[in-house]
């Protein structure tokens, strides 16, 4: 059974005209056509801080296999937001509710993924985050 991943995008009014792409990616091992078949499974991390927190941490040995990112914010209340940085560059801010899919290649050993929440208060409560590694190699990562 293929590994694939698939994006749907609808929409009457998004540019002016309906909008509506669908595209189905299949997650292969590098330079091959065989399909990714690890998984960490669906993890959850509750932040309460704003300080980043590693969900998927580097592994210089994991450099040249292929990796599929997915994170969601679980949040419900939509000034919520969380930051996401690979090597502490920001790659994205994803609001409740928001997702992402996304290729990792490990570069060097701080190529950790890391979250942060926008902000954080006992009334706020905290962010839910839910995340999930598909990859090649069961010596692939170090989770911290």
């Amino acid at each position: 059974m293929a590994t694939t991943a698939t994006f749907t995008l609808t929409s009457a009014d998004i540019a002016g005209d309906p909008v509506n792409v669908s595209k189905t990616a299949t997650c292969t091992k590098a330079g091959a056509t065989t399909d990714l078949d690890q998984t960490t499974g669906l993890n959850r991390v509750h932040l309460r801080s704003t300080v980043n927190k590693v969900l998927l941490g580097a592994n210089a040995e994991g450099n040249d296999l292929a990796a599929k990112v997915y994170i969601i914010n679980k949040a419900t209340d939509p000034s919520l937001y969380v930051t996401v940085t690979i090597n502490a560059q920001t790659i994205g801010k994803l609001y409740a509710g928001d997702w992402m899919f996304f290729p990792w290649s490990q570069t060097d050993t701080a190529a950790d993924i890391e979250v942060a929440a926008s902000s954080w208060t006992a009334s706020t409560g905290d962010i839910p985050v839910e995340y999930a590694l598909f990859h090649e190699d069961t010596d692939f990562l170090t989770n911290a």
